[in-house]
């Protein structure tokens, strides 16, 4: 779930270890009856343009609490286009901490015009862009030529906790929100929301963090969903921690995908014949990066940064393909920190606040830090790649300054039903997380993509998936369940893109189209 900062991006053993909260019997903002919405222009010009529709929802801090501070929450809409409603379809693109405002126009790219049937709303959660307050802590967090997160030394490891704790304590001016950021909290927002717009039930799609959140609401008032697609599913036994280490070897597994797609197109980029030449050059730059920074900004840690992305998407291939070729061989760095700064926004670091906001209060972190050093270290002998980066990432958990809670017994026997998706090599969550989502929700069909490393990607243009998702949109049929714990659909996984002067370029227009579509979509949720 680091698609926030390192991707926004997407999606988190302690957790396993606790208890966990039942499911709640009734509902927990009952007492609070929201105001009506009131809707006018967006200011933001590709809404806009789209024809949407802006406002505000206004709800509790804390629902136990109705009638004390409020807190408001930014959306977007754009109302169905037929003669027919089938209600409102709110969209969520994970994080948690990424900003879903833009979303609304997402109806539009489900095929066979079956979006159009739904207002599609779009919306910023608490804490999160738009919405207010909106939480940040310091915005110069991922500055540049930051201490090496590999902690080979005593100093290096008490530089990161000292930034990690620094961090932390820095969070605290942001006050009573920070005890109200869980996913709990924004469940209880989308019911208010529902209310709001005098809808008995919802409908919604969430990719990556948003499957979580999906989850928990769908537990904590299942007779309010009506349709649910759940992309990238998050493991509900494994929030935050042990999801964090899962990580960590799924990405090592993809980046060598990545080592062995730039060596197949050799031919373009001359950064090695094999997989195995190229992962060689990749460290070795890694570490001379790590002495020398490029342009004394862009060091080993943003150089892990950068490329992160390949373990998560195929969208931005060719993209940091060009970068790699083009520090290498020309000595470009400028092309390099364009990347690094558009995953981190230099001052902006509202998604990584509500990120560890949610994150570190879900769910009580271990706060021993010999625990997560015996881990990590563990983890990083047989993934290199990103596991210590994942590890200070999340470290702010250990000294975090609000209250956490217990993660939700995520329970959907009582949903209608629900589509999920995954592709079998996603690594931000990874595939044993949609098979227990399966298990979880007896009422839905799971679509899988064999050999996919392509995180939350649905309605990127494999038909195979897309045809499913507005079939299920249209009419609510699901693909048919089968017996046993394995998906119930094959889809291919989307399609790794072909590089402009490639021997074996395709100049078909369809597969042009395809990833045209992909790299839209990849702006539209900040992947």
């Amino acid at each position: 779930m680091k698609r926030i900062v390192a991707a926004v991006a997407a999606a988190g053993l302690a957790a396993g270890l606790m208890a966990a909260a039942p499911a709640a019997s009734a509902d927990p903002g009952a007492q609070f009856t929201p105001a009506p919405i009131a809707w006018g222009p967006c200011t933001s010009a590709s809404l806009k343009a789209a024809g949407a529709e802006c406002g505000f929802l206004e709800v509790p801090m804390d629902y136990a609490h109705p009638g004390g501070a409020k807190v408001s929450v930014a959306l977007s809409r754009i109302k169905h286009k037929t003669a027919q409603s089938q209600g409102i379809m709110l969209v969520n693109p994970g994080g948690p901490g990424g900003s879903g405002l833009g979303l609304s126009v997402l109806g539009k790219y489900v095929p066979n015009h079956a979006g159009d049937n739904y207002d599609w709303i779009g919306f910023d959660p608490r804490g999160v862009g738009s919405s207010k307050p909106s939480i940040s802590c310091d915005g110069n967090y991922f500055s540049y030529n930051r201490p090496a997160y590999v902690p080979t030394t005593p100093q290096l490891e008490k530089t990161w906790l000292a930034r990690s704790k620094g961090y932390a304590d820095a969070c605290r001016k942001n006050g009573a929100i920070l005890d109200h950021l869980k996913t709990t909290d924004v469940a209880q927002d989308m019911d208010s929301l529902r209310k709001a717009l005098g809808e008995k039930q919802i409908n919604y799609y969430g990719f990556s963090y948003g499957t979580y959140l999906g989850q928990v609401y769908s537990t904590l008032y299942p007779k309010n969903v009506r349709r649910m697609v759940l992309d990238g599913n998050v493991d509900p036994r494994k929030v935050w921690y042990q999801a964090n280490l899962d990580q960590d070897v799924a990405f090592d597994k993809n980046i060598k995908i990545y080592f062995d797609w730039l060596a197949k197109y050799d031919d373009v980029y001359h950064l090695g014949k094999t997989g195995d030449a190229v992962e060689k050059l990749w460290y070795d730059t890694q570490r001379k990066l790590a002495k020398k920074p490029a342009g004394g900004v862009i060091g080993g840690d943003e150089w892990t940064d950068i490329f992160l992305q390949a373990g998560y998407y195929v969208f931005g291939w060719v993209d940091m393909a060009k970068a790699f070729d083009g520090y290498v061989h020309k000595g470009d760095w400028q092309t390099l920190k364009a990347l690094y700064d558009d995953s981190n926004p230099p001052g902006n670091d509202n998604g990584f606040a509500v990120y560890l906001g949610v994150q570190c209060t879900d769910v009580q972190w271990p706060t021993d830090w010999n625990r997560w050093r015996i881990d990590n270290w563990l983890t990083y002998f047989k993934a290199p790649f990103e596991t210590w980066g994942n590890a200070w990432f999340n470290a702010p958990c250990v000294y975090w300054p609000a209250k956490a809670g217990k993660p939700v017994d995520i329970d959907g026997s009582k949903v209608a039903g629900a589509l999920l998706i995954s592709e079998e090599l996603d690594a931000a969550t990874p595939y044993t997380g949609s098979l227990e989502v399966r298990k979880r929700f007896p009422n839905s069909s799971l679509i899988s993509a064999p050999g996919g490393t392509t995180h939350a990607g649905s309605l990127s243009g494999v038909s195979c998936v897309d045809d499913k998702i507005a079939d299920y949109l249209a009419t609510g049929t699901l693909p048919k369940r089968l017996p046993g714990n394995h998906s119930d659909v094959q889809c291919s996984p989307v399609p790794p893109p072909v590089p402009d002067g490639a021997a074996a370029q395709k100049s078909d227009s369809s597969a042009k189209a395809a990833q045209e579509k992909q790299s839209t979509l990849a702006q539209l949720l900040h992947f």
